[in-house]
């Protein structure tokens, strides 16, 4: 807290110098130094990814994977206000918001009671904002970014909410939940009229998108819920690529903010299927590669990779070789194992120790300067 403190006190007295040459004093890091801030912050979320489903995706890729390349880790205690076993909402809550709340809870407090996410403030600031995921766009983690409802199921509201934001760019199924409606509202036509371009992949592959930068981009994936990658389900790393490059050009004078999340292996760990938790794992990861690819040569990115929870209590057993994991687990929900984070960039160096969940929002905002 007197970090924080410190930061929003240098912050007041002299003000922001432009964002190419902004800069956030921390003064109990040893040694203490001068941080460059980011213009630009990628945060990365594997929904239910602990160590062992990174560990599995690792050994089976040939024991490397993209996140060994970030210079600053940490680990980070992801409870919730009611619960020591928090679920994706409270979870995503959290860094959006930097509030501890109850299971369920979308962008809201304790009391239900709406409160101001990141991805709003970038909004306010100027910044481009963008929301790619591989479950439906009102799914509890990217719903918890640009919504506000006391419980995660409510998805025609969570849809509606849409509505009430400036977002740029966001990428995910539940189609459905958009233009049928128990309310009769078609939020296709809607988000049409504020100058976006809605598609879905029903009518048109993501690869032969022609990208019109004067217009606001929205694509729903599917009808209710994406494949499995498994499956057939194939547009996590094109789609990350997409929003990278929409938002750059977008934000070329701003900066932009973009949450992406891998949201399937945490499906794999409910199902308690090693398979499936390796393969969105393995996929995760190769997205992660090519935001990484993206801030290596941009110099002005800070890149966060974290998840929510872990889900499945994931075991890798005796008798496991790198090609074959025999795997246990101790449930087929989510359990309260401190969840690693890593990060790359400028301001990255935020992020190591152990903290709360909470403090992901207080250090992104802290590099962003708001």
């Amino acid at each position: 807290m007197k970090k924080l403190f410190f930061i929003a006190l240098v912050i007041f007295l002299y003000g922001c110098p432009p964002q190419s040459s902004r800069s956030v004093y921390l003064p109990d890091l040893p040694p203490p130094q001068m941080v460059k801030a980011p213009k630009n912050i990628i945060l990365m979320i594997g929904d239910g990814m602990g160590l062992t489903q990174i560990s599995a995706g690792m050994y089976r890729n040939g024991n490397k994977l993209n996140l060994e390349n970030f210079p600053v880790i940490g680990l980070h205690k992801s409870y919730a206000s009611n619960d020591l076993i928090t679920d994706s909402a409270a979870g995503a809550t959290a860094f959006a918001c930097g509030i501890k709340t109850y299971n369920g809870a979308i962008g809201v407090n304790p009391d239900t009671v709406a409160v101001k996410t990141i991805l709003e403030e970038a909004e306010e600031n100027g910044l481009k904002t963008g929301l790619v995921a591989t479950s439906t766009i009102v799914h509890a983690t990217p719903a918890s970014f640009i919504a506000h409802q006391k419980l995660r199921k409510m998805y025609e509201e969570i849809a509606a909410d849409f509505l009430k934001t400036d977002i740029d760019f966001f990428l995910g199924g539940g189609k459905k939940f958009f233009d049928r409606r128990e309310d009769e509202r078609n939020l296709y036509e809607e988000l049409r009229a504020k100058n976006y371009f809605i598609s879905d992949y029903f009518t048109t592959d993501l690869k032969d998108i022609a990208i019109d930068y004067s217009k606001k981009f929205g694509y729903l994936t599917s009808d209710k819920d994406p494949l499995p990658v498994a499956q057939g389900r194939d547009y996590l790393i094109p789609a990350s690529e997409m929003a990278i490059d929409y938002l750059d050009k977008v934000a070329v004078d701003t900066g932009f903010f973009l949450m992406i999340e891998g949201s399937q292996i945490d499906w794999g760990g409910h199902a308690n299927e090693s398979e499936y938790i390796i393969t969105e794992m393995i996929e995760f990861d190769n997205a992660i590669g090519k935001v990484l690819e993206f801030a290596e040569k941009d110099g002005e990115t800070l890149v966060i990779v974290t998840a929510d929870h872990e889900t499945g209590g994931y075991a890798i057993n005796p008798g496991s070789s790198m090609d074959s994991i025999v795997s246990g687990f101790t449930s087929d929900y989510h359990t309260g194992t401190m969840i690693p984070v890593f990060a790359y960039g400028p301001g990255s160096e935020l992020f190591g120790g152990i903290y709360e969940n909470t403090a992901i929002y207080f250090k992104m905002k802290a590099a962003f300067g708001f």
